[in-house]
């Protein structure tokens, strides 16, 4: 049996400030999980914290490309290094972060390894690249470029460590919980990106979509797959404490039944939860959440 292992990525290098003199607090991220008992109710091992450098703009403006961009190179080099260790040792890494751009050093890793997918959970597209300013806006938080980025478009300091870019191919890439309007489909839809937004998941059932997923990873011949889960795949309703808490997301049982068939999947290899911010969350509930919804479906038997 795999060993689960529990890893902190608390950075937010790749948000935009929430405010002018202010820090994304989705850093916290991963202490409020940890106050939930996740460890224990995981039944995780220790696997420590990645410590992030500095939340600095310095004198960045629109147009220099993605802020914080060598300190994200650094950050994502180290942490890929501590995944690929444990995926090489044939553990399952759950790393709290942080924001999207700790994908980063998830994908950063398994490309050491050798050939493997993405199961992408997001609320956006985050498919913001320089080739498409004119739909998506400026390039500037890689937090907003993740699939972009991961697939060998945008910055070669970030898309390009180790010489290894692209990370992840277009085709091993499964886009899953975008809004139904969210204007990326266009342009994933035209590189052949796998997308399943909400209105889709609902009308074929996240079961039977999350099925498919593993049979188009299948059919890739992959050596495995890691999941990405950003909290604002959900409602607003059930978890408002995100950046971007756009309506029309998925429910909380509709997000269990996605996610299950592909924990439960030997391929699956890690996941990584990002973008919840406690300081939009005074009473705590979507630590509450993401913590049932992570033993519900990642908990060792």
């Amino acid at each position: 049996m795999r060993r689960t292992v529990l890893i902190d990525a608390p950075s937010n290098l790749g948000l935009r400030p929430p405010a002018p003199g202010t820090v994304p607090g989705c850093y916290k991220l991963a202490g409020a999980l940890r106050e939930q008992g996740l460890l224990r109710r995981l039944g995780a091992l220790e696997g420590g914290v990645v410590v992030p450098p500095r939340y600095d703009l310095g004198e960045w403006k629109e147009g220099d490309g993605d802020f914080n961009a060598a300190a994200l190179a650094a950050y994502t080099s180290r942490l890929a290094t501590r995944i690929e260790g444990h995926v090489g040792s044939g553990d399952f890494p759950v790393v709290l972060g942080g924001d999207c751009s700790i994908l980063l050093g998830a994908v950063l890793a398994l490309r050491r390894l050798g050939r493997y997918g993405v199961a992408y959970l997001d609320g956006h597209g985050d498919f913001r690249h320089p080739g498409n300013t004119a739909v998506s806006g400026p390039v500037g938080a890689a937090a907003g470029e993740g699939v972009a980025q991961i697939t060998g478009r945008g910055q070669a300091d970030l898309t390009d460590l180790d010489g290894l870019g692209p990370y992840v191919r277009d085709e091993d890439v499964c886009v899953l919980g975008i809004r139904d309007a969210d204007e990326d489909q266009e342009e994933l839809t035209g590189l052949g990106i796998s997308h399943a937004p909400v209105g889709e998941i609902r009308r074929r059932g996240p079961e039977a979509v999350a099925r498919e997923v593993l049979t188009h990873f299948q059919r890739s011949h992959l050596d495995g797959f890691w999941i990405h889960l950003d909290a604002d795949v959900l409602d607003p309703s059930v978890m408002p404490a995100v950046d971007s808490p756009d309506p029309g997301g998925l429910l909380t049982d509709e997000l269990r039944s996605l996610l299950g068939p592909l924990a439960a999947s030997p391929r699956c290899v890690g996941i990584n939860v990002t973008i919840y911010d406690p300081d939009r969350d005074p009473e705590g509930t979507g630590a509450v959440l993401l913590a049932e919804l992570l033993e519900s479906v990642f908990a060792q038997p």
